[in-house]
């Protein structure tokens, strides 16, 4: 099993690198940059966007210019949208800013380099380092996903057994149903029923509908903090679980039915054990290897796929919503280094899957498997 994990591990350096510059290629091939951000900012006589290029090292000289061509230009083409009638030195003093005075495939492989010793550089938009503010959100997004995960996994294996227990029965079709109805609609959906319906948006006003503590949480007491942080939670995790209990459920059904036709129950029941003993002691052991196993790579789908348009809804400052401020602000620094550390960590964790089946049954040998 070390010689596996060893080579899975191997195998994260290529895998890495072949998803970052395939990302790196779509995101620079995509309009609307950084470059044209700064620009779209300037023709706006943004003070912010004058400020950064004086504090840039350019020099109060380059602001001043910057407004003169705005105003005067010098009917030269611009490879950037919006750029017409700007002062060529100007643009070039804003790409050297954001390092687009290199090619592409330099700044790709400087930023790799960079990565290598976890070095992300400094947010373009927001004064800091990019490593600050993700390790200042991940906290917020960790606790919605292992919220989501936990409570997904309590609902989800009592009902999968259940329904494997009663399959064709009417439980079993009324379940069914809404599990279809759960897998159908997405979380965002869900979310935006929950807000309409308890957050005050038409109906009822129970539940909170931003971040994830009130603005006097200081004030509160040990008790009080706790008890506001889970009823802020209510809403985006609850959205997170019915969007997500679905698949689970289904194949927490499918291996308990797969196990429960298997000859070694037969043969226990045959011994005259009891119905129970052999469901939850022989059948729930080995119905239950896949789903538990597969903990850890839930947790990571459900970070990666629900908590981004979540964070975004009820306005939880999380790594999602850092990110889909990224996006449109083209934040490249960030942008990238978020990918690069959820694609770091999805490896990561199905190396950890693949470990724990293997704990969980020692029959399964991934070493054989692969020859």
């Amino acid at each position: 099993m070390l010689a596996y994990i060893f080579r899975r591990l191997l195998l994260i350096v290529p895998t890495l690198f072949g998803i970052m510059v395939i990302n790196f290629a779509i995101i620079q091939a995509a309009p609307g940059g950084p470059v044209e951000q700064m620009i779209a900012k300037v023709q706006g006589l943004d003070v912010s966007a004058t400020a950064r290029i004086a504090g840039s090292g350019q020099g109060e000289t380059a602001v001043g210019g910057g407004k003169t061509a705005l105003q005067t230009g010098n009917g030269q083409q611009s490879k950037y949208r919006g750029a017409q009638g700007l002062d060529p030195e100007f643009i070039a003093q804003i790409e050297k800013m954001y390092g687009f005075d290199k090619p592409a495939h330099e700044r790709f492989w400087m930023m790799m380099k960079n990565y290598m010793v976890f070095d992300f550089g400094d947010s373009y938009f927001r004064d800091r380092a990019v490593i600050d503010l993700v390790l200042d959100k991940m906290p917020v997004s960790i606790s919605l996903g292992l919220w989501t995960t936990i409570l997904v996994y309590i609902i989800s294996i009592p009902l999968g057994i259940m329904k494997a227990l009663k399959d064709g029965s009417r439980f079993d079709i009324v379940t069914s149903s809404v599990v279809i109805v759960g897998n159908a609609i997405p979380s965002f959906l869900f979310a935006i029923i929950l807000i309409i319906v308890f957050a005050g948006g038409r109906y009822l006003d129970w539940f909170p509908l931003r971040g994830l503590t009130s603005d006097n949480w200081a004030d509160l007491t040990s008790w009080g903090k706790l008890t506001d942080y889970l009823w802020h939670m209510v809403l985006p995790v609850g959205a997170l679980v019915i969007g997500g209990f679905a698949s689970l459920a289904m194949l927490t059904k499918n291996s308990y039915l797969e196990e429960i036709n298997k000859q070694y129950v037969m043969t226990a029941r045959a011994k005259g054990l009891s119905e129970r003993r052999v469901m939850y002691k022989h059948v729930f052991r080995n119905a239950m290897l896949i789903v538990v196993a597969g903990f850890p790579s839930a947790f990571i789908g459900i970070l990666f796929t629900g908590s981004l348009l979540i964070e975004v809804i009820f306005s939880i400052d999380g790594l999602g919503l850092l990110g889909f401020e990224a996006v449109i602000k083209r934040d490249y620094p960030v942008m990238f280094a978020s990918m690069f550390f959820f694609t770091l960590l999805g490896l990561i964790m199905g190396i950890i899957g693949d470990v724990m089946y293997h704990i969980i049954d020692p029959r399964i040998d991934f070493e054989k498997v692969e020859h």
